[in-house]
């Protein structure tokens, strides 16, 4: 995340156009507690003196709600760490009815905000009809929150939605210190986290994207924009000064950089497309991994395939496809796809700037769908999930729905999931439990070969008795004089090389 505003600010079209790796400290996660502010606005023109105002005050008061701390034992490695780290207090605000939603949505981006690198503090949630447009939270329980901020000695709030340029400068102005949104925080991890070119220019992309309508709102490196004013009643004819000069160069230069990162972007479109061409061109099947972010995704991964991929607790540990070879009971060959994870309120520009990786999922023949059988509310992982898949195509592929992580649960939590989905498999990447079950449930949703053929096929054309083992599914083989017979199902074109060997049934 970004230096502490108010020290040396830096030109924020500057650091993200250099692409400058901010990100090489150790990331943990340090004490985290949060606050549960329930008090209802009281901003609207309301008597403060109606009666009612100790129940309001005393809904207002904040509460700490225990569980969320994961402060390390290590008191001199806590130290260290915390040197390098931000201090952060999370706020967030809910209509009424939706508490467990907005609590389980800050607990989220606490884990978000971990992942980025920052130390979490405290946490508040307001509830409130609506946020406000121009502080998020009003004005009153921005006061708060400035007093929160001072006693914990936090240097920045993140605020649980995307917040508009007007609300971020706000809410700055009140409580003293950095600003920013759970977008701002999401585009810091996956930018921590690209690794191939592909990645590292979707992620800048998406950042460029999130930048340049706010660029008015970033701080004092941009109160050039002033530029020359007459009088105190505004700019006239000519009084347009370096400051607006300086706000247009920057939006020319994110410009012209977009445009060549969507032709890169698309440049790499290519390469991926024929590699999805040669597997359809030899009839192999693709299942492809999807799921909420850190649900263990690359942990199933590896243990269906031995792939050796990276496997961290972390949200968005992987951002890059990894496509690994898999093979059936039957000996049939498919391929397992591991692509980027889903979350809650994703960025828009992230969908957007990950398409062209998210057309894995629209592309599979079976969607493995990975759910985190430990978390809080795995009915909002489901549907998160599933709207995306939806959003990039998805919608109509055969789908395996299964719950990783089942060692952390038990058999109460598991009746309550098998009522969520219940053709779903539990499996644990950690201990294996399932994992014969999801692969005989792969095999089974994988498409059947479209062609059933009968060939006699000569002793030098081994070739295409190992195809068929490969892509196809073995009916029958008999071993004779003159040839291998085989009654197989396979695709269009291995049918077509057999052809000229088929024989009647």
């Amino acid at each position: 995340m970004e230096e502490r505003a108010s020290e040396n600010p830096v030109d924020p079209v500057d650091r993200v156009l250099a692409r400058a790796d901010a990100h090489s400290g150790v990331r943990v996660f340090g004490a985290a507690q949060a606050l549960q502010d329930d008090a209802t606005a009281d901003e609207q023109g309301r008597d403060p003196y109606d009666g009612d105002q100790w129940d309001r005050q005393e809904r207002a008061a904040l509460r700490r709600v225990p569980g969320l701390s994961t402060e390390l034992e290590d008191v001199t490695e806590v130290e260290y760490r915390q040197l390098r780290l931000e201090n952060v207090v999370l706020v967030g605000v809910h209509p009424q009815g939706e508490q467990e939603d907005a609590e389980n949505s800050l607990r989220e981006l606490a884990a978000l905000a971990e992942t980025a690198g920052a130390v979490v503090l405290d946490g508040v949630l307001q509830r409130r009809p609506h946020p406000d447009p121009a502080t998020y939270v009003g004005r009153g329980k921005a006061e708060e929150l400035r007093g929160i901020v001072a006693a914990v000695n936090a240097d920045t709030v993140i605020a649980d939605t995307e917040l508009a340029p007007s609300q971020r400068r706000a809410l700055e102005d009140v409580v003293k210190v950095k600003v920013i949104d759970r977008t701002t925080v999401i585009l810091d991890i996956f930018s921590q986290h690209a690794k191939s070119r592909e990645g590292k220019a979707q992620v800048e992309l998406a950042q460029l994207e999130y930048l340049l309508p706010r660029l008015r709102g970033w701080g004092d490196s941009m109160s050039r924009q002033a530029g020359g004013q007459v009088g105190a009643g505004g700019a006239g004819m000519g009084s347009r000064g370096p400051g607006e000069t300086k706000i247009e160069l920057d939006r020319r230069r994110i410009r012209t950089r977009m445009a060549l990162l969507r032709r890169q972007i698309r440049d790499f479109g290519p390469a991926r497309a024929a590699k999805r061409a040669e597997r359809h061109r030899h009839t192999v099947p693709s299942v492809a991994i999807a799921g909420y972010t850190n649900a263990g995704k690359s942990s199933l991964l590896n243990r269906l395939t031995s792939a050796g991929v990276l496997v961290e607790n972390a949200l968005f540990a992987t951002l890059d496809a990894t496509v690994r070879r898999s093979e059936a009971s039957d000996g049939r060959v498919y391929t397992l796809t591991d692509t980027v994870g889903f979350v809650r309120n994703l960025p828009h520009q992230l969908v957007e700037a990950f398409r062209s990786t998210l057309e894995e999922v629209a592309d599979a023949d079976v969607i493995l769908h990975v759910v985190d059988a430990a978390h809080p509310d795995p009915a909002a992982q489901l549907a998160t999930v599933r709207d995306v898949i939806g959003d990039v195509g998805g919608r109509d592929i055969p789908e395996v729905v299964v719950f990783n992580k089942a060692d952390l649960v038990d058999e109460d939590a598991r009746l309550v999931l098998r009522g969520l989905e219940p053709a779903a498999l539990f499996v644990s990447s950690r201990t294996g439990e399932g994992i014969e079950q999801l692969r005989a449930a792969i095999e089974a949703a994988l498409p059947l070969p479209a062609v059933e053929v009968t060939a006699l096929v000569p002793y030098d054309r081994g070739d295409l008795v190992s195809a068929a083992h490969e892509t196809g599914m073995i009916l029958s083989q008999r071993h004779e004089e003159g040839g291998t017979l085989l009654h197989v199902r396979v695709g269009a074109q291995l049918a077509a090389q057999l052809a000229p060997f088929a024989v009647p049934a």
